[in-house]
């Protein structure tokens, strides 16, 4: 049987689902031909996940990350409530409806039920991310909605992980974070599928399709969100201990009056009890040297970067394709193979992360992709293996690591700026690497040879071993200041950081508050 917190985490890390989904499609439809007579050679760039990233930092401490999952799901995707009324006022016309092969009569019962939909939103003119785009005749107006579409979907980048890294047992973390990646996978081969299928629609439905499907994944966000209990670390941060040991009962499979729940309670107090002695976190201290924070940061960033610049979006692109001399298959056929190679491989990661480990994966990860960088007539079969790595090692743990790098106070600022680094980096790739690519072709893999060059002894020098300890274990040897290639075999005592007296007193509380929820 299913425990409840990988059920837990696996609606939340459907949060990935969009995220893959939403970089997935945008490629394929970009070169459309109806999408480019309507709208030019657009370069599709979404500034809006890297603000998301950011902002989302205002709502998962004020909000809960429950209920912050929630709002960005709506701010990416369900604008479709306000946009009916907003539609109807300008007047806009919507025969493309017709262009999906329907029958006329589903077409025009489909247009009646977004007439019906507004009333439940009282500002017409409130219109966000995938309906704009939806609805978009022009450049701006689809920039726009990428734009606003992308604040949502970065914002989810930074909120699921910050979520599963607090709701997960640490036995089992690691994998569960890695639903994460799965899930971006998932999400992304199915956006490569549908771009396959569509792609030869003569008229604007041909990305009308795979744009408006997302709304479909944003509901099921919303309702699997709505489900989930709240982070108990976040709870009793605000002081909420008897909804705080509810969340822990439910996210273990347990009951309130359980000894595993009243232990954990006391143990997370604890923990929460040392973090609010120093303070509300803020911005600055991300780069102090108290408890080796600016390590943090600084490896929450790297291990970002390096990710992006790993030469993995490289053998999704043109230049891949014309220097592998590929030509009995089109674009859209060879990244549904890579897709497919990718989910496949992103499997065996589930497994990896906490039987291999977080540093070997990087390590070896990195090895193997290093020596993916061949010559031409070796391209196709090492631009397998590159994807296979990149799948199971490089795709997955630094999102793993990012999710719990951070202490609870500037936790959801320390995701953000790894987040918001990923999507800076995935943005200047993209912009500039075409550019690069176009000045000296293939040998732009020489760059990202060395890029992986430098991660391999970056993940060796700094990156340490976080499998199977608590986020707040992993608090305690950052703070030791344990040199990271040394890590492996390093034992926690996060328990001596409370005197004897002050333990037995919250321990005492909290059994009193355990009696009191089961009468």
């Amino acid at each position: 049987m299913v425990s409840k917190s990988v059920l837990f985490c696996f609606f939340a890390a459907f949060g990935g689902w969009v995220f893959g989904y939403d970089i997935g499609y945008i490629s394929g439809c970009l070169i459309m031909p109806d999408f480019v007579k309507q709208f030019g050679q657009w370069n599709g760039t979404d500034a809006g996940t890297f603000f998301g990233a950011l902002l989302q930092t205002l709502t998962s401490d004020s909000l809960g990350r429950k209920y912050s999952i929630m709002f960005w799901s709506v701010m990416a995707k369900i604008g479709v409530c306000s946009a009916g009324v907003n539609l109807m006022a300008r007047g806009v016309d919507l025969h493309w409806v017709g262009d999906l092969h329907l029958t006329r009569p589903p077409s025009l019962w489909a247009w009646r039920l977004l007439n019906l939909l507004p009333s439940v939103q009282t500002d017409s003119q409130f219109t966000v991310g995938t309906v704009i785009q939806l609805a978009s005749f022009g450049l701006a107006q689809i920039t726009v909605g990428r734009f606003v579409s992308g604040l949502g979907v970065g914002a989810l980048s930074a909120i699921v992980p910050l979520y599963i890294g607090e709701a997960a047992p640490k036995k089992i973390r690691g994998s569960l974070l890695v639903l994460y990646q799965v899930q971006i996978i998932s999400g992304l081969f199915l956006a490569y599928i549908i771009d396959l299928a569509t792609h030869k629609i003569p008229n604007s439905a041909s990305w009308r399709i795979p744009i408006g499907l997302q709304i479909i994944w944003g509901v099921l966000l919303i309702l699997g969100a709505w489900a989930l209990p709240e982070s108990p670390r976040l709870l009793l941060g605000k002081g909420k201990e008897e909804q705080a040991l509810r969340s822990i009962a439910a996210l273990n499979d347990c009951t309130i009056d359980d000894p595993k729940a009243q232990e954990m309670l006391v143990e997370l107090e604890e923990a929460v009890a040392v973090e609010n002695a120093e303070g509300k976190g803020s911005w600055l201290e991300l780069f102090s040297l108290k408890g080796h924070m600016w390590k943090r940061t600084l490896n929450g960033m790297m291990i970002q970067f390096l990710q992006q610049l790993n030469g993995q979006n490289f053998y999704y692109g043109p230049v891949f394709f014309q220097a592998a001399k590929i030509e009995s298959l089109n674009s859209y056929t060879i990244q549904v193979i890579m897709g497919a190679v990718s989910f496949v491989m992103v499997m065996p990661a589930l497994w990896t992360i906490e039987h291999v480990g977080r540093r070997r994966s990087l390590i070896t990860g990195a090895a193997f992709m290093f020596c993916s960088q061949a010559r031409r007539q070796h391209m196709i079969a090492f631009a397998i293996l590159h994807v296979s790595a990149f799948s199971l090692f490089w795709g997955p743990a630094p999102w793993v690591i990012l999710g719990e790098t951070f202490p609870l106070r500037v936790r959801p600022k320390g995701i953000a700026i790894g987040s918001a680094t990923n999507w800076f980096w995935n943005f200047m790739l993209g912009y500039f690497s075409p550019l690069i690519a176009d000045d000296i072709g293939p040998l732009i893999l020489l760059i990202f040879a060395g890029v992986l060059l430098v991660a391999v002894f970056y993940v060796y020098f700094m990156i340490p071993e976080t499998r199977r300890l608590t986020l707040e274990e992993v608090d305690e040897m950052y703070r030791s200041g344990t040199p990271a290639w040394r890590t492996n075999n390093w034992q926690p005592t996060v328990r001596e950081h409370l005197p004897i007296d002050d333990k037995e007193m919250v321990h005492q509380e909290h059994v009193r508050a355990a009696a009191v929820l089961t009468k």
